[in-house]
């Protein structure tokens, strides 16, 4: 059993303990911490079955199975959260997923296997292509914000806002299509970041069992995330938070647990290839699929969920993409860059809780 799975395996007792604590009418802020500590598991154990399926299928196939599957977590818990008509924590929660994995992942990556290996190598090819891409994304999940913004108080069309967040949408899901293609089937050979090297076991496994861990934590995820959300409120006006820290930090944490735990995993053991690759494509995953769908069913449910944010996220993420393209554009990392990752992370979290909004 891999490190990973043992993590996921132990905190697994927050699952029971979650539905006690609703059983029982506990305090909020007990159920909305059992519930989110049950959710990290269970991300660990979809991301597992992922990654096993993936050695399964091949390259091409695992490839598509990690794009569908490997943020499934945040997928569903921004699903229930919208649901709920809390808009606002949902937009606050993509913002915070793009700048946690390429600050806090690939810091925590980048510091801890430099510690290690002192100086690591990677392919500069993941960087590469996911710079333009991630700016495209910045650029264009953004432009409803600049709109707003720029009018300089003239009157904006009715659903000016929301059409333009549909149709930017419809062209981030296009370009992160042609990602796929370009990584998966005509440039493969540019990648050299096999799915086998996700486990650490090259065995055959069991696609019957991961396919009934896949569906099992996947319904775990949706069962967890609606207590967490029931809560995610009156927990967090006691706690003093506000909703935009609620989703810029607190939701991350729960949904990307299992990409914390792999990029530092193969880090430490010298692959920073797959660090990387983790920490950008979860980045470019969230800001060109998760957004986009997100967009779309919030349309179909009648809630507002369109991409106009404020602009100290507009910043935020901005600052977090640029930072981390001129680290990791080099093809070399150490554990000082994985300090100044962190670094920025620790500085923009302390900014967003002192945020009013």
């Amino acid at each position: 059993m891999t490190l990973k799975q043992k993590i996921g395996l132990g905190l697994l007792v927050f699952l029971p303990l979650s539905w006690m604590a609703v059983a029982w009418q506990a305090d909020e802020l007990l159920v909305c911490l059992t519930a989110g500590l049950a959710i990290v598991p269970l991300a660990i154990w979809l991301s597992t079955a992922t990654e096993e399926l993936a050695v399964l299928t091949g390259p091409t196939i695992g490839g598509l199975l990690n794009a569908v599957f490997g943020n499934a977590t945040e997928l569903i818990l921004a699903l229930v959260t919208l649901r709920a008509g809390l808009v606002e924590v949902v937009k606050a929660s993509i913002t915070g997923t793009v700048v946690a994995n390429l600050l806090l992942v690939l810091g925590l990556a980048m510091l801890l296997g430099g510690l290690r290996h002192k100086e690591q190598r990677f392919q500069a090819i993941v960087p590469q292509v996911n710079a333009p891409s991630m700016t495209l994304a910045v650029v264009a999940i953004f432009l409803p914000t600049l709109l707003t913004n720029t009018v300089e108080g003239r009157e904006i069309a009715p659903n000016a806002i929301e059409n333009l967040s549909v149709v930017v949408a419809a062209v981030l899901m296009a370009v992160y299509g042609l990602t796929l293609l370009f990584s998966l089937k005509t440039h493969s050979y540019l990648y050299d970041v096999g799915v086998a090297e996700l486990g650490e076991t090259h065995e055959k496994p069991n696609v019957w069992l991961w396919l009934g861990v896949l569906a099992a934590a996947t319904v775990g995820v949706a069962v967890e995330s609606e207590i967490f959300v029931g809560v995610i409120e009156k927990a967090t006006e006691k706690l003093g938070l506000t909703p935009l820290f609620t989703g810029v930090i607190l939701l991350p944490l729960l949904g990307g647990a299992a990409e914390y735990v792999t990029a530092v995993n193969v880090a430490m053991k010298n692959n920073m290839d797959l660090a990387i690759s983790v920490a950008m494509g979860s980045s470019a995953l969230v800001a060109l699929l998760v957004t986009p769908v997100l967009v779309i069913v919030g349309k179909m449910w009648g809630q507002p969920m369109d991409l106009h944010f404020n602009l100290f996220e507009v910043v935020a993420v901005a600052l977090a993409v640029t930072v981390a393209n001129m680290i990791s554009l080099d093809g070399r990392s150490n554990w000082l860059e994985g300090s100044l990752l962190l670094a920025s992370y620790v500085v923009m979290a302390v900014a967003f809780y002192y945020h009013p909004a």
